[in-house]
This record gives structure tokens, C-alpha cells and sequence, in this order.
């Protein structure tokens, strides 16, 4: 059952608040290096019911007159075709859609730069296409003995080779695609490149996950170790923070690992080192936002098994990792949760052994679970919406909602003319029909009116479902499962 638990206006006041109070500790100009995603940010959505999917980039427009963007990408992503996973696009389609999706929301993107920079057709070609649309194109260069070599990475030879990125505002977004992009070697070179040119300016990290202000083994917490199973991250008490103030935080093992090197680096560039620990260079409010604690550990303990489940279907389409699994099933038994604390999950697998067929199952906002079964005419996922749709509705079960004579001319098509060997209707194919049954029927309009109440519902398969059923059903938003089947 969906509860919220987060509150998102507080959360967008005092993160804005924020990270205005850092900016002013380093004299008016800071680098912050922004991980995880800058809108579409789902995850966060999920674990803290009441986050808004865009809501940090909600806060960025609380202060844009003084933020500019800068995105980052490897050149060795972009000629390896890099993809990111949610999307399905390479990443330097991402940058472009990033740049159109921050400038159509009023916000500043200042340039581009190419990390790890050697010269290739497809990154020429791209560099190119940039310069067509008046984006600056800066070159940071693969630096030797990075990062542990420090004498030499803060020097002229160094952070000194790459390109100076020109900058206006006081507020500087560093922000990439995807992992692995080269966002906090940027901000370090711009680090050594200001303090050369005698500008002041500092660093800082935003990062949603782990929220260091929750215990360690927090369901929060807990759920992204399992969003990062594949990257085998782990979640660890922070000890330089823990040594410095006797205060227990949490970080992550990366953070942690590569603190000895960065707080060097500072103290290259500065002569001392602002920070004491990673925590204390992380601007992470989120913690403090969270008014339900129980809503927001259910859903966290949800994504946990949602996690699983994916893990154990990519594994049957041949692109899983054992290694993966195993350690989500770990999660799942450190949290205390089983496939079984899924609320849909148990009725669609009784249906699919009663009819020996698929089945879907669907729980309701309200806790209300509804199923659907495989028929002549409807796959079960058709059926499970319609359903629920009639429920929500308050609609008779009986009422048929879509009457056969506009099912089959629908049928037919599929067959006949366009090559289908499964006469079913998938899920968008029963929303158009739906649609236009509405147009005179006063039940298909009623039921219409309730796909708003669709979204945030936990929905479970007993098979793999299809792609296009797989979409339309995330486009909903509902929080799709399914057993490792096809």
C-alpha cells in the first residue's frame, strides 16, 4: 500500500539553503559535483514516497541565476558506444538530450568537456556537433599514476594539461550521463586551474545515497547497495568522520577508499584540506525530510525485492550476474524480507498454477490486490488493468468494458495483416480500445477517468512479460515484477 513519507518541499528548501550556505564557505564560487541523475531520478521516488522524480532539479531552478551546468563524458564511452540501461542510448545522445532538457527548463548549461581525451572519428564527429550548437568543447587528458601519483597529477604536467574551463557563476554543476565519466577529476583540475589564476573557489558532492544522517543498515540504505549490486558497492560507517567528531555517519566504500587521495590533492593545491571526511563534503539533505519512517523502510524494503527480481529476468534473457544475485539475496535476508512481503506476488502465482496459464496480479494504493488471468482474448497483464480499472471504478465485475466486436476487428489485424501469431491484446492495444469504447459507453469513460490512480501501485507477473507490455506499464507507473520466466 502506498504512504508517503518524505516530504519534497521541505526537501527542496533546505537543499537549495543548502548549498547556497557552502558556496558562501568558499568565498563565492563552488564546484559541486552532482552523482545520480539530475531529473527522471526514479529510484529516489520509490525509497522515499513523496520525492519527486525532478525534485533536484526542481532546487537547481531555486537558484539558477547563479548555477551553470557542465556536462562530462569519456571519449573512451563514446567510442565504445557506451548505452545507459534505463534509456537504451548511447551516451552522447544523452548529452544532447540533457542539454535540450536543461535549457528548456530555464536552467544554464556553460559546456562540454571530453575527458579522458584522445582524437577519434566518432569524437570528432561529436565535438563537432556541439560547436554546431554553440557549446563550448573543452579536453581533460588520461593523466599518468592517476590517482595516486599526486605530485605529479596537481602540477603543470598534470591537472595544469588540461583545458581551463571558462566559467561565469557562482554555482558550478558538474554532472555526466553515467558513472564513470570523470565528474570529480574535472572538479579537481578546475580546483588547480583557479587557484593558478588566483580565483578562490571549492568543492563539494552531492549525492542522494547512502544517506549519511541514517543508520548504516537502514532499509534506505540498504536498497542502494541493491540498485548497485552489479557495481558491488557497499555501504560502510564513514571512520575519518567517526575519528575526527566521535560522530557515526555513513558513506560509501568508493568515497571512503579515495578520500586519502583527494584530501593530498587539497592540500597540493591549497596547502590544507578543507574537509576532515567524506561526509563532510557531501551537501545531502535528505535525511532530515523524511516524516514517516515506516512508510519510507516499506518502500525501501519493496525496491529491495524489485531489485531482485530484475537481477533473477536478466539472468534468464542471458545478461544477469550470479554475483549479483547472491548479493541481493544477502540484502533481502539482512532486511528480513522474502519474495513473499510482496503483496502481489502470491496471488498471480495461485492464479497462473490454477489456470496453467500467465497471470498477473496488481496491489492498489488502498492495499487492494487484483488479478487477471490469460484468455481467448486478453493477455493477463490486459486483463489485470481492466480489472483494477473497474475496481477503482467501482464498477460491477461482470460489466465488459471492451465487447468482443471491437476486440476481434483488433485481433484480425494483428493476424492477418500484420504478422502477429499471438491473437492477445497487449496492454496498449486494450488503453486504445479502451479509449475508444469510452466514446459512448458511460462505464469505458468512468474507467478511463481512474488510470491516474494507476501510478505508484506494486503489480507482480508470473512470466516475463512483453516489451511493449513491460513500457506501457512503467509509463504508468505502476512498479512492475515478474518471476523468472517466459
Amino acid at each position: 500500500m502506498y504512504k508517503t513519507g518524505f516530504d519534497n518541499n521541505k526537501y527542496l528548501k533546505m537543499q537549495s539553503e543548502r548549498i547556497k550556505e557552502r558556496i558562501s564557505e568558499f568565498g563565492g564560487k563552488l564546484y559541486l559535483e552532482f552523482g545520480g541523475k539530475l531529473f527522471d531520478d526514479y529510484h529516489a521516488s520509490r525509497v522515499l514516497p513523496g520525492f519527486e522524480p525532478d525534485s533536484k532539479l526542481q532546487m537547481l531552478l531555486q537558484i539558477k541565476e547563479q548555477a551553470e551546468i557542465v556536462i562530462v563524458i569519456s571519449t573512451e564511452d563514446i567510442v565504445n558506444s557506451k548505452l545507459r540501461g534505463d534509456l537504451g542510448i548511447t551516451y552522447d545522445v544523452d548529452v544532447i538530450r540533457l542539454i535540450d532538457a536543461f535549457t528548456e527548463r530555464g536552467l544554464f548549461v556553460g559546456s562540454v568537456v571530453l575527458t579522458k581525451y584522445a582524437p577519434h572519428p566518432r569524437v570528432n564527429a561529436f565535438e563537432e556537433r556541439l560547436n554546431r550548437l554553440g557549446y563550448p568543447v573543452y579536453h581533460h587528458y588520461v593523466i599518468e599514476g592517476y590517482p595516486s601519483n599526486i605530485s605529479h597529477i596537481v602540477s603543470d604536467e598534470g591537472y595544469g594539461k588540461n583545458d581551463y574551463i571558462k566559467t561565469n557563476r557562482s554555482l558550478v554543476v558538474i554532472t555526466a550521463p553515467g558513472p564513470g565519466s570523470g565528474k570529480m577529476a574535472t572538479c579537481l583540475s578546475q580546483l588547480y586551474q583557479e587557484n593558478k589564476r588566483g580565483i578562490k573557489a571549492g568543492y563539494a558532492k552531492f549525492e542522494t545515497f547512502p544517506i549519511w544522517n541514517l543508520p548504516l543498515n537502514h532499509p534506505v540504505n540498504a536498497a542502494y547497495e541493491a540498485a548497485t549490486a552489479d557495481l558491488n558497492d557497499v555501504n560502510m560507517i564513514d571512520p575519518w568522520h567517526l575519528a575526527a567528531y566521535g560522530e557515526t555517519t555513513v558513506n560509501y566504500n568508493r568515497d571512503v577508499e579515495i578520500f586519502p587521495v583527494l584530501r593530498a590533492m587539497f592540500e597540493e593545491i591549497y596547502g590544507s584540506c578543507p574537509y576532515k571526511s567524506p561526509t563532510d563534503m557531501g551537501v545531502n539533505m535528505a535525511g532530515n525530510c523524511i516524516f514517516d519512517d515506516n512508510a519510507v523502510c516499506e518502500s525501501a524494503k519493496q525496491e529491495i525485492i524489485r531489485r531482485y527480481f530484475t537481477a533473477l529476468d536478466s539472468a534468464v534473457k542471458g545478461c544477469g550476474k550470479s554475483n549479483e544475485i547472491y548479493k541481493l539475496e544477502l540484502l533481502m535476508k539482512q532486511a528480513e524480507i522474502s519474495e513473499k512481503s510482496r503483496k502481489c506476488v502470491l496471488p498471480a502465482r495461485e492464479i497462473a498454477e490454477k489456470t496453467a496459464e500467465p497471470a498477473a496480479a496488481i496491489e492498489l494504493n488502498d492495499g487492494t490486490v487484483i488479478t487477471g488471468k490469460t484468455s481467448p482474448l486478453l493477455g493477463c497483464a490486459s486483463a489485470m488493468l481492466l480489472n483494477a480499472l473497474k475496481h477503482l471504478a467501482e464498477l460491477d465485475d461482470e460489466i465488459l468494458l471492451i465487447v468482443p466486436e471491437v476486440i476481434m476487428p483488433i485481433q484480425e489485424l494483428k493476424l492477418r495483416h500484420l504478422g502477429n501469431k499471438n491473437p492477445r491484446l497487449h496492454t496498449d492495444e486494450v488503453l486504445l480500445a479502451l479509449s475508444i469504447s469510452a466514446v459512448g459507453d458511460k462505464n469505458a469513460s468512468l474507467a478511463m477517468q481512474q488510470i491516474c490512480n494507476l501510478r505508484n501501485c506494486e503489480m507482480h507477473s508470473s512470466v516475463i512479460l512483453s516489451p511493449t507490455d513491460e513500457n506501457i506499464i512503467k509509463k504508468l507507473g505502476i512498479r512492475l515484477t515478474c518471476d523468472p520466466k517466459k
